[in-house]
């Protein structure tokens, strides 16, 4: 079992962050995400998009951003728990928290920060009715590790840039890659776009347009995709994998189930003196929490989290006095 100060759920910008402040004030953090990368919805949805609103920064890509972040806090060694969602919350005899993740990873500590954005991320997934039975056997919805595709017959749907980028970073070490999509142009980064017209013209990438995945056949592990095309028909493509890439849908998934006093609507609810929720030790920071006047803005977020490391120190350790410093002066010492 990991033990750490702070669990913190959500490695979008507000959860990175909050290790930085958590950090200045000696408390050690670890980072659960059901992504399989850090950055939350910049990284997974919109990598490229500019974001205006970060202070000092008239714009910043939101995948710079994140690289940013992850540098600010390397000093204070975070741990990560990626690919795996928060699952179950379980009260100690000590006051304490333990969470236990959908691969059985259990992390305690005597604070849990919830910076969920607007929930965990579950893959929207295509209209195929036996696709369920696959998931694990040969269909993917996210690339956690590429290494698992080498010299693999892969086939991915989708024209948005997450598909564009597998499907470059992938053609290199697979022995077949297909890009399904069902219109003729990408909504992707032009450049990314240019990269897989350029590799389907080499025979890099077999590129099939206006056409959708609908079928899987397999004998207990998916061995072909049955392929529908607008004016060609229906054929089938030998597949070791099937990567549907359509984006996610944010869901507040097994938080419901914590006894979080939640707004179906928007968010869990929190006291904005420290943001604490219902529950002493638990605190909601981000998109993922409401009160009156809430904006959901990164820069709010990362208020938050500064007045919710505050009050954790006095959990971690009741017997000290929370010391106030200015980085300005201090400068940054990691552990």
């Amino acid at each position: 079992m990991v033990k750490t100060d702070i669990i913190i759920i959500g490695a979008g910008p507000v959860g990175l962050f909050t290790v930085f402040e958590a950090g200045l004030l000696k408390l050690h953090c670890h980072i659960i995400d059901a992504l399989p990368q850090p950055g939350g919805q910049l990284a997974e949805i919109y990598p490229k998009k500019p974001i205006y609103d970060i202070p000092g920064f008239p714009s910043v890509g939101a995948a710079e951003l994140v690289d940013n972040l992850m540098e600010q806090i390397a000093p204070f060694k975070p741990g990560f728990t990626l690919g795996e969602r928060a699952e179950k919350l379980d009260k100690q005899e000590d006051g304490s928290f333990t969470i236990t993740t959908s691969e059985g990873t259990q992390i305690n500590a005597p604070v849990v920060a919830i910076a969920a954005g607007l929930g965990s991320f579950e893959p929207r997934k295509p209209p195929i009715d036996n696709i369920e039975t696959f998931e694990h056997k040969g269909v993917e919805y996210m690339v956690k590790e590429p290494e698992h595709f080498r010299d693999k017959r892969v086939v991915i749907s989708g024209g948005g840039d997450s598909a564009l980028d597998w499907a470059i970073y992938l053609s290199d070490m697979t022995k077949e890659l297909t890009l399904v999509h069902r219109r003729k142009g990408f909504r992707g980064a032009p450049d990314s776009v240019e990269k897989v017209e350029k590799l389907a013209a080499t025979g890099k990438i077999n590129l099939v347009t206006e056409a959708q995945v609908i079928g899987l056949n397999g004998n207990g592990q998916l061995e072909e995709v049955l392929i529908h095309h607008k004016t060609e028909g229906d054929f089938t493509q030998q597949a070791d994998y099937f990567i549907p890439l359509f984006g996610l849908t944010p869901k507040m998934g097994p938080l419901q189930d914590w006894g979080l006093e939640i707004d179906s609507k928007d968010g869990i609810k929190v006291d904005t003196f420290d943001y604490r929720t219902n529950i002493p030790g638990i605190y909601a920071i981000g998109d993922i929490n409401t009160y009156p006047g809430k904006l959901k803005l990164i820069l709010c977020g990362f208020h938050e989290a500064t007045l919710m490391c505050q009050s954790a120190f006095k959990i971690v350790h009741p017997e000290q006095k929370v010391s106030f410093k200015y980085t300005t002066v201090n400068g940054v010492n990691g552990f």
